[in-house]
């Protein structure tokens, strides 16, 4: 069962190989204002292709607004590369081979193959941002492969959600 990581606490501890070799280390991550996580559904996904090439092509400027940026799944390394190689992901970091528990850790959807082009078990996606002290500050899990948030759009808040030092949300408990 997967369980809903709360805003503005510290995330789940995130290790994964990189393509390439080395590990992401999500604690081992310095930026200057946050860490962005996507996880997406895998190669099989034609949305992913789109979204996630979207966001290579765009990283420079996430890199430019003080993100370190990862794009992670649950292929093995070779199709992971498959992916990175015919999306033309070029420098964005593609991790690989994340587990069962920890995709339930960051409370993603898990999903089981209906179609035989899709992999066995796979996330659906979830983009977070991660505070450099490792602490949540947005989150956005989908258990659907349409909805996604618009990355040019949350982009272009990066300057306002710093220069008014505007909180993480969705942190008030009854």
């Amino acid at each position: 069962m997967s369980s809903k990581l709360t805003p503005d606490t510290q995330v789940p501890e995130l290790v994964v190989p990189l393509l390439g070799g080395g590990t992401f280390d999500l604690a081992s991550e310095n930026p200057e204002n946050f860490t962005m996580v996507l996880f997406y559904r895998g190669y099989h996904c034609p949305i992913c292709k789109g979204y996630v090439g979207g966001l290579a092509q765009i990283l420079d400027e996430y890199e430019a607004a003080g993100f370190s940026v990862v794009a992670v799944s649950m292929n093995d390394e070779a199709v992971a590369a498959k992916s990175a190689e015919d999306w033309n992901l070029g420098k964005l970091r593609v991790a690989h081979s994340l587990t069962v528990e920890q995709a339930r850790e960051w409370g993603l959807w898990i999903s089981q193959a209906f179609k035989d082009v899709e992999a066995d078990v796979f996330t659906e996606p979830g983009l977070f941002w991660v505070r450099p002290d490792g602490k949540l500050y947005l989150a956005d899990i989908s258990n659907m492969p349409w909805s996604r948030p618009d990355l040019k759009m949350l982009l272009s808040k990066v300057g306002y959600a710093l220069e008014n030092s505007y909180p993480a949300r969705g942190t008030f408990s009854a």
